[in-house]
């Protein structure tokens, strides 16, 4: 072995071996790693729910966090005012109260109870529920709406008893409040309509308007702390109710009175099923002056029925009894005036003539022959004159009614022709009226019309139309050709009284030319002059009419006394040469002595008329034998000596009779100013004795009118004329009944009216 080599070195040995990981440290990476994942997912999840609830649902929270935070109460606004067209309240809402209580300032059970024992007693509430609401913890608790003034000062004595007694002041508040009320109770009740406790309308104008007349309510928004008692006062915000605004109606409050008064009495004279309807319109303008359907109902209970028919209700099954009276209400509430068809009748027969007449089919001499009956196809249709009235001109087939000539008249027009003027006078289309509850009219489909149908059309029958509609068409048959929009509210005010809408008369189209329209008025004023009160006849105007009597067809029978069921109408309007106002009264299925339009309708168009033509100031025209019948007013005697309130008398035109031994007169029959046909008597009284002299009644129907004035001489009566007085009719009404004991000089009112219908269609 070399020496000089020296022996290599091996590389020292690690006395160190490199350690390895051991279970404590691998699972306290793993840990690690774990809690990393949790905090990012943790944190992750937080933050995404935190970003849904600020960005997504943020705003519903709020309002949730404000809901829990504040306590929101309604307060009512004064609903609007409705006038008549002569600024007459007709609905108006007045003050009443509601009564709040604050219970969490309450601190004894004495207080709570005796608090609870008051309002309970004045508000007619049950105690226990009552003492209920005194636990609330609450700093508002309504106990009782719409109390009236009484209840209200009993509530403020109560208020003085516990703050003075019991050392509870601060909680019982009164808060103002409104309640609808009608100051006439039924005038214009299917007009008006209602509005039920919440003040929400819900028939009538009230509905159709509501928008208009039920105002902002306002607001109390109270907070309430972390436990949900409201808190008091000092953190409520009070925010003011917007009243409603106010309605004028077209609707003259008079002339509603006048016509309801006359409708009512036609109802219970004729034994009316079904009620009657009456519609005055201004024939130039459309705005409906009056609209009636009678009987009525009272507006403030309206949820009362009339005594017959809730006892009807009362018979059924009580499970009966809910559904039965709700459909009575309904009916009762129904306006019949535009919520219901019937057949037109002969009064149609107006809107036939004038188109036969703008499409010149005819003249006024144009001859048209009746023998009592016309066959069409295999169908005979009689005239109400079964023996016929033979040759007659255009004129006096309108006079006579005749439904044969009317038949041929609507021949001449043509089908198609008539379809088109049927629909021109508007009766295809609602009217437009601002009522609810308008119908549809009820007439055949194109294509469907028969020859038959054709035939019984021209005359007014088989199909039908509203009231509304048929007072429209007779407006444009006056009024030179015009269909109006009929409208019943004519300007709209806020609660300032300004006018923020104005309601002007709208024009549809122009059916008919104004110069058929002119001789339409004087063949119709020549109808009333020649048949009188059978088609409306008013002494001192001269009325254009017509009368109607149509079969009602197609409907369940009422069981009349007839042996079918008929709508007794008339219309017509005034003055003939110059028409200001329509009218149309209708009785739905009378049930008395009579069922012809001239019997039942047309009288009470002719005491109407008599009445509401002098009030709208609508000029006269009297003839000779109209002025022999004609009432005057009766003067003033009273404490005039015997001889010279006689002179006086006889002056007047009267006849003078004392009664009683005084030299001074100190009463007189009739009263100053009544009226009384001229030639009557008044009873002048000198002494207290003579006023104890009574006389009976006698009848009066039946009598001519120059034969009713001298058997009322002969019984020391007087009486005074309405209606066909100088047509040859006779009176079939007298105001005060026979039998009665009255004291002498009484006024009786008699209605003349004609026994005879030319001018009816069966």
């Amino acid at each position: 072995m070399d020496k000089d080599k020296k022996p290599i070195k091996k590389p020292a040995q690690t006395t160190k071996k490199r350690a390895k990981k051991g279970p404590n440290q691998r699972l306290w990476q793993r840990s690690t790693i774990l809690i990393i994942l949790i905090l990012v997912i943790g944190f992750g999840a937080v933050l995404a729910r935190l970003a849904i609830l600020t960005l997504v649902q943020g705003g519903e929270l709020q309002e949730r966090a404000v809901g829990q935070q504040l306590a929101d109460t309604t307060l009512t606004a004064k609903r609007g005012t409705i006038f008549d067209a002569n600024g007459n309240v007709l609905a108006e809402s007045a003050s009443v109260w509601q009564v709040v209580m604050a219970p969490i300032n309450f601190k004894t059970d004495e207080q709570r109870e005796a608090a609870a024992r008051g309002l309970s007693e004045i508000l007619g509430l049950e105690y226990e529920n009552v003492l209920e609401k005194t636990k609330q913890k609450s700093y508002y608790s309504v106990v009782k709406r719409k109390i009236e003034v009484a209840e209200r000062d009993k509530v403020l004595e109560l208020m003085n008893r516990l703050s003075e007694d019991y050392d509870c002041g601060a909680v019982i508040t009164l808060l103002d409040d409104y309640k609808r009320y009608y100051p006439h109770n039924e005038l214009a009740s299917c007009v008006i309509g209602f509005a039920g406790a919440d003040e929400q309308g819900l028939e009538g104008i009230e509905v159709q308007y509501d928008d208009y007349l039920a105002g902002t309510p306002g607001r109390i928004v109270t907070a309430q702390d972390a436990r949900g008692t409201d808190m008091p006062f000092a953190y409520e915000q009070n925010i003011a109710s917007k009243d409603g605004d106010n309605l004028y109606l077209t609707l003259d409050s008079n002339v509603q009175a006048i016509c309801e008064k006359y409708m009512a009495q036609g109802v219970a004279d004729n034994n009316v099923l079904n009620r009657g309807v009456c519609i005055a319109m201004d024939v130039n303008t459309g705005a409906i002056k009056a609209m009636v359907v009678s009987p009525g109902y009272d507006l403030n209970h309206p949820y009362t029925l009339p005594t017959a028919e809730q006892e009807k209700i009362d018979a059924l099954p009580e499970k009966e009894q809910a559904q039965a009276e709700g459909e009575a209400l309904s009916a009762m509430w129904r306006n019949k005036a535009v919520a219901d068809t019937y057949m037109p009748g002969s009064v149609f027969k107006m809107c036939t003539a004038s188109m036969a007449l703008e499409e010149g089919k005819v003249t006024e001499n144009s001859t048209f022959t009746c023998g009592g009956s016309m066959t069409i196809e295999d169908k005979e249709i009689h005239c109400h004159a079964l023996g016929g009235h033979g040759t007659q001109t255009f004129v006096e087939a309108i006079c006579n009614s005749c439904n044969p000539a009317f038949i041929q008249i609507g021949q001449l027009v043509g089908l198609q022709k008539f379809r088109d003027y049927y629909t021109g006078f508007g009766f295809a289309d609602k009217s437009g009226i601002d009522l609810p509850g308008e119908s549809d009219d009820m007439f055949w489909a194109e294509g469907d019309m028969s020859t038959v149908d054709f035939a019984v059309a021209s005359f007014g029958q088989n199909f039908g139309i509203t009231p509304i509609q048929m007072i429209t068409a007779c407006s444009a048959v006056a009024n030179g050709g015009y269909v109006l929009q009929p409208y019943v509210v004519s300007k709209i005010t806020d609660s300032k009284g300004n006018v923020i809408k104005n309601v002007e008369k709208k024009v549809k189209r122009q059916v008919i030319s104004k110069a058929t329209s002119d001789k339409m008025n004087s063949y119709l004023g020549y109808n009333t002059e020649t048949a009188g009160a059978t088609a409306g006849y008013v002494a001192g105007y001269k009325v254009a009419g017509k009368t109607g009597t149509s079969e009602k067809i197609g409907v369940v029978k009422k069981q009349s006394t007839f042996e079918e069921d008929y709508i007794a109408s008339c219309c017509g309007y005034a003055p003939a040469d110059d028409p200001q106002i329509a009218m149309l009264v209708f009785f739905d299925t009378p049930s008395g002595g009579a069922y012809y339009g001239s019997q039942v309708a047309s009288p009470v168009f002719i005491n109407i008329m008599t009445e509401v033509l002098p009030y709208l100031e609508i000029k006269t025209d009297y003839s000779e034998e109209d002025m022999q019948y004609l009432d005057t007013s009766a003067g003033d005697y009273t404490g005039l000596s015997t001889a010279e309130a006689v002179s006086k008398v006889e002056a007047d035109g009267f006849t003078a009779v004392i009664k009683g031994e005084g030299s001074k007169v100190i009463q007189q029959i009739p009263a100053v100013s009544s009226k009384v046909s001229k030639g009557g008597s008044i009873v002048l009284y000198t002494d207290e004795a003579s006023k104890t002299d009574t006389v009976m009644v006698p009848s009066f129907l039946n009598y001519l009118a120059s034969e009713a004035n001298a058997v009322a001489s002969d019984y020391g009566l007087n009486v005074s004329f309405k209606g066909a007085v100088s047509a040859g009719g006779t009176c079939t009404a007298q105001d005060i009944k026979e039998g009665e004991s009255v004291p002498p000089g009484t006024v009786i009112t008699l209605t003349f009216s004609a026994n005879t219908d030319a001018g009816f269609a069966d």
